[in-house]
């Protein structure tokens, strides 16, 4: 499961890089255009910090997190290599987000965000955004369940 996770965690960054891209190129800085009706729209945001802008301008920070954690997930991919699948691709997906991010601080000097959701007053997000946010959940999930997740069926 190392590998497939690892895949997953490339394609992931992958999409996060062409989303990116595409609101770069076809629109204007704080222009929107409707994706989903009253419920999500693209909107091009440039993000100095994390969510909420919380920590603006500390790319260093920011740097030594992904420095930390994207090591730490692989090393914790590696050593649940035959184990749990669900468990390796929470750790893939907090690689592909960490990395996503990372890419345009170090590209760019900040994160481009575009998703906005119109029915709820949420921060602008991003696809990195989403595989963090959904990896760290599943390790979560898995660490509060992992006896259910380690029993061998009968």
């Amino acid at each position: 499961m190392f590998i497939v996770s690892l895949v997953i965690a490339f394609i992931m960054i992958a999409i996060d890089q062409l989303v990116k891209w595409w609101i770069v190129t076809n629109l204007g800085l704080g222009e929107s255009t409707t994706f989903i009706p009253k419920i999500l729209s693209l909107t091009y945001y440039q993000n100095n910090g994390a969510a909420w802008s919380i920590l603006e301008g500390q790319m260093w920070f920011f740097a030594i997190v992904t420095f930390i954690a994207v090591p730490v997930c692989l090393w914790l991919l590696w050593k649940n290599r035959n184990g749990s699948r669900f468990y390796s691709l929470g750790l893939g997906l907090i690689i592909a987000g960490a990395l996503g991010n990372f890419i345009d601080r170090v590209r760019l000097g900040y994160v481009v965000d575009m998703f906005r959701t119109e029915f709820i007053n949420f921060p602008i997000f991003n696809v990195a955004d989403m595989c963090l946010t959904v990896g760290v959940a599943i390790v979560f999930i898995y660490a509060i369940f992992e006896e259910r997740f380690e029993r061998k069926p009968k």
